[in-house]
């Protein structure tokens, strides 16, 4: 069975988007690019809901291409590009990229795919990932916690019918201020 993570940059107050789907606060250093690339190089599938797909998609393929791209963005961008990923939509009809659509239910999908063999898969953006947390599917949760308050928007957490027990497996302060903890879901 496949290890399902979820994972994002968000405020101290929660949010992983401003008011108006604002993420400017959330520009991350070079160390912070670097972790994630790591991460997203130690994952073999990628789950995005459409909105996060088409901020990524947005920039990602010729990300690498950019005059001032830093090596670890070149990293990202190129890792991004080659990796398998699902997009999880029922408004978009075409996805490239490396990637296929899934217009149905998601959280059938995700339980199938969780299924397979195969290596860890990451799944972002906060309604498709609020799915998977209501159906108990999440295994691990990774938070890139900025020093900054946004007061509103779009919360990395879902709301919940029980509670879900979490058992810390790692806590990191970078350079930039940004605190990582790694959470693993206690079954």
């Amino acid at each position: 069975m496949r290890k399902l993570i979820y994972g994002m940059n968000l405020s101290l107050d929660g949010y992983i988007a401003a008011p108006g789907d604002d993420i400017g606060w959330s520009v991350p250093s070079d160390e912070m690019f670097q972790f994630w690339s790591d991460q997203l190089q130690a994952t073999e599938l990628t789950l995005y809901g459409r909105k996060l797909w088409q901020t990524m998609s947005s920039y990602w393929p010729t990300g690498d291409q950019q005059p001032d791209a830093t090596p670890a963005e070149v990293e990202f961008a190129r890792r991004w590009r080659d990796m398998s990923k699902v997009v999880f939509s029922s408004t978009i009809d075409k996805v490239d990229w490396n990637s296929r659509l899934v217009t149905g239910d998601a959280v059938a999908e995700i339980t199938r795919l969780k299924a397979d063999d195969g290596g860890p898969m990451d799944i972002g953006g906060a309604t498709l990932a609020g799915a998977a947390m209501r159906a108990g599917l999440i295994d691990e949760y990774v938070l890139a916690t900025a020093p900054v308050l946004v007061g509103g928007g779009t919360p990395f957490f879902t709301a919940l019918d029980s509670w879900v027990n979490l058992n810390l497996v790692e806590t990191r302060t970078l350079p930039c201020g940004v605190i990582l903890t790694r959470y693993e879901t206690r079954r």
